[in-house]
């Protein structure tokens, strides 16, 4: 939407599109089948072209976060990464970031975007405990790894 409306270097200095994970969850959930995934990339490597990229880009905080927010439940909780996300700075820097984002997300409440029970327990995979089994063997095989390499 910014786009159509003519801000295209605010678009393109923006730390969105740095955000991506690349999990394509956009592409799935999207009801209009938009590759947003391949637009967020595309918007990055061209701002990244024009020098107009942000100088420190959050991607790997983000994918930190990102990673132990779907470790948990082996789902992606949106609104518990999206507030980890504001505070990821700090109290004070996520409570100045929430203050500016407040009418977004009340315009979401209102148009029930946003479900405030996820905050609570959200969803998860059918099988988390085999999800965190894979996970502990996948850590175990690293280690291993690492320690025969190492060594």
């Amino acid at each position: 939407m910014m786009i159509r409306a003519g801000k295209r270097d605010e678009v393109l200095r923006s730390t969105s599109m740095w955000m991506c994970t690349s999990c394509y969850n956009c592409i799935v959930r999207c009801p209009r089948e938009l590759p947003i995934t391949h637009i967020m990339h595309g918007l990055a490597h061209y701002a990244q072209r024009l020098g107009l990229a942000p100088k420190e880009q959050p991607t790997a905080k983000f994918s930190q976060l990102f990673w132990k927010n779907l470790v948990k439940k082996g789902r992606v909780n949106e609104l518990k990464l999206g507030l980890s996300l504001y505070f990821m700075n700090g109290f004070a820097e996520g409570v100045k970031t929430s203050l500016k984002m407040q009418n977004i997300g009340l315009n979401m409440l209102k148009t029930k975007r946003l479900n405030v029970m996820e905050v609570i327990g959200g969803h998860g995979c059918k099988d988390a405990k085999g999800l965190q089994a894979i996970l502990n063997k996948a850590r175990e095989i690293e280690l291993a790894k690492a320690a025969k390499h190492g060594a």
